[in-house]
């Protein structure tokens, strides 16, 4: 058959758009910064397409299981177009290298091309068309080369997804009976002002701290985290990240005897984490369509905190300070929110509720001093 150059030259010019993206998204641990990029480019126009399909259904419950499925069904999704790239670019380079196949029982041509890179690409080994010339059988070895290199990559990329996941997770769901559901600054400060209350509050900005810098490397290295939806639809890793900041800058403002350097420490790397996702998926930082805070809820926090024995700084040059620390991430992160159809918790609780851990799937709650542990709802899972 006669040659066709042009095919083979697109055919090598797709395998390695999707050998480079497959390798940036899977090996390379570092943000790409280039603006075209497959993967982005599928991530883009795919949860464009996702959110506004999933917005019209009624139920909110509904929408929610919905957007829970995207992260794991989408990575799935971009699997196969990868797979699907490396088999047509392959059949590109043997049908413009003239298909020279030896073919039993149909005719050679394009889809006989694809059909042999398929097989060989998978492994699959049939052996009912074999490649005669050096070129095809080059590009054989090649592709069965290239295909198991491409299935242990998969193999090992996925683990470590999920790894990933539950272990920024753990954190999330330990929040719980810390800082309420969702959780909120207030809370989280009110039910640290027992007696030595406030060293454990130091730990655990502490511990937000170290969480902060993993999720800023784990999703700048494999965005597609951002998508895994908490187990819980009242609790996510923004609404958790935004309760930290919060809580820092009221620290940081000023409460007597709280770890105001901690506070500051966990502030500058949770800030750092937020502007930089907002880069990674070109979210810019957009005023808020409403305030967080008003000066009634502030009030309200400080005069939560006075009776349990946390005297929260007021005066002009306090308030002017909070705004200043609020102005540092709260455009950043509602930004992040919005993309990615999750809400920002309030400051704190505007009523009076239970926690994730004092509710069950039978609709009963558990008290302190029941008998019976208490346990999680999971909707579903029996």
């Amino acid at each position: 058959m006669p040659t066709h150059p042009i095919a083979f030259l697109i055919g090598v010019a797709i395998l390695l758009i999707v050998v480079w993206d497959a390798f940036e998204v899977i090996i390379l641990p570092r943000r790409v910064t280039r603006r075209f990029r497959l993967s982005r480019l599928f991530y883009k126009n795919l949860w464009r397409v996702w959110k506004f399909t999933v917005g019209l259904l009624p139920s909110k419950k509904v929408r929610e299981s919905a957007f829970g499925v995207f992260g794991p069904l989408s990575l799935l999704i971009l699997v196969a177009v990868w797979a699907v790239g490396l088999v047509f670019s392959f059949a590109l380079m043997q049908f413009g290298s003239g298909s020279a196949l030896n073919v039993t029982g149909f005719t050679s041509g394009f889809w006989t091309d694809t059909y042999l890179s398929g097989t060989t690409f998978f492994t699959l080994g049939l052996g009912d068309v074999i490649p005669r010339s050096g070129m095809a059988r080059v590009l054989v070895v090649f592709e069965a080369g290239l295909g198991f290199g491409f299935l242990a990559g998969v193999i090992g990329y996925l683990p470590f997804i999920y790894g990933s996941f539950s272990k920024r997770e753990v954190s999330i769901t330990l929040l719980d009976s810390r800082a309420g559901t969702p959780p909120t600054a207030g809370e989280l400060l009110r039910r640290h002002s027992y007696p030595h209350g406030q060293d454990a509050l130091r730990q655990l900005l502490k511990d937000w701290e170290l969480w902060s810098a993993e999720l800023m490397e784990s999703h700048l290295s494999y965005p597609v985290l951002a998508y895994f939806r908490s187990q819980h639809d009242n609790q996510s890793w923004i609404a958790s990240l935004t309760a930290i900041l919060d809580t820092c800058s009221l620290v940081m403002v000023g409460i007597d005897g709280a770890c105001e350097r901690q506070a500051e420490l966990t502030f500058a790397i949770a800030r750092h984490a937020v502007v930089d996702l907002s880069q990674v998926f070109g979210t810019s930082p957009r005023p808020l369509p409403f305030d967080r805070l008003p000066p009634t809820e502030l009030l309200r926090i400080r005069d939560v905190l006075a009776q349990h024995g946390l005297k929260l700084n007021d005066g002009e040059a306090a308030d002017t300070r909070l705004a200043e620390l609020r102005r540092m991430y709260e455009p950043y992160i509602f930004a992040l929110a919005t993309y990615l159809n999750q809400s920002l918790p309030p400051w704190i609780p505007q009523k009076k509720g239970k926690d994730n851990w004092q509710t069950t799937a039978w609709g009963q709650t558990t008290g302190l001093l029941e008998s019976q542990p208490a346990t999680h709802a999971h909707d579903d899972h029996f």
